[in-house]
């Protein structure tokens, strides 16, 4: 998909896994693309091999949990770039831990990284999107919590269904602005974060569930995002795509 020369996308946690493939995505559709993330030297790594695709991709060093330092961070970006188009949060923070040990300390950081920081990017960049008449927030949000769960991430879970009654308060709020928010359901897809879940056994069990037999890979996530910020998704809002194979279709999985 084309369209997006001379447009400016912020990804959060976009140095590896879904984040990197959302990144290469909107940078190979001819983007500027900025990665906020907290693993700098990572995120580093990453932006230099897509430029060496012949790609515009940059790096700024973020922890999106607090509010003054996202507001800071939509300033750089607009100061260095003269705009900003869309903005995708996919920064999330989900240690596999059960439901009677989450401490209270994990369970903030989740919502501080899952669900905060959506609301405080959106309230920093709708002055700067209203401006130009025009803006996609998009937001990463999950299966797991909307429609499913899963042991050990109950705090995840929580975070998620937050996000997707954010998108849509959001959505009806921002309507008016010129500004769409939507977000994508990720299921089961393969990235180094899945090594949460458990050993490649596992992983393989788990491929087998999905009725198209198989994990899904970082590039169909980006491929949604690309879409959901494109001007063929202009009427839409307030919305989330399920991306899972299927996988939340079966009543039972004895029908498999």
């Amino acid at each position: 998909m084309s369209g997006f020369h001379h447009k400016v996308v912020l990804v959060t946690g976009g140095a590896q896994g879904i984040g990197l493939g959302i990144t290469r995505a909107f940078a190979s559709a001819g983007a500027t693309v900025v990665i906020a993330d907290l693993q700098a030297e990572r995120a580093t790594q990453s932006a230099e091999d897509c430029r060496q695709q012949g790609w515009d991709v940059h790096v700024l060093q973020a922890d999106v949990s607090t509010q003054p330092a996202v507001n800071a961070l939509i300033h750089t970006v607009v100061e260095q770039h003269q705009r900003l188009d869309v903005v995708i949060h996919n920064a999330a923070y989900f240690p596999l831990t059960p439901f009677a040990d989450i401490t209270p300390e994990i369970l903030s950081r989740t919502l501080q990284v899952n669900l905060c920081a959506p609301f405080w990017l959106a309230q920093a960049v709708t002055p700067v999107m209203t401006a130009q008449g025009r803006g996609r927030i998009l937001v990463t949000s999950s299966v797991t919590g909307p429609r499913v769960a899963y042991p050990g991430l109950a705090h995840y879970a929580a975070s998620k269904a937050g996000v997707n009654g954010f998108i849509r308060a959001a959505a009806l709020e921002l309507a008016k602005t010129g500004i769409t928010v939507n977000g994508v359901e990720p299921g089961m897809i393969r990235t180094p974060a899945m090594a949460n879940l458990g050993d490649d056994a596992l992983n393989a069990s788990i491929a087998k569930g999905v009725p198209m037999g198989r994990l899904g890979e970082p590039e169909d996530i980006a491929a949604a995002m690309l879409f959901l910020a494109s001007d063929a998704a202009g009427y839409i809002t307030g919305q989330t795509l399920i991306v899972d194979g299927g996988a939340t279709l079966p009543e039972s999985t004895a029908v498999l």
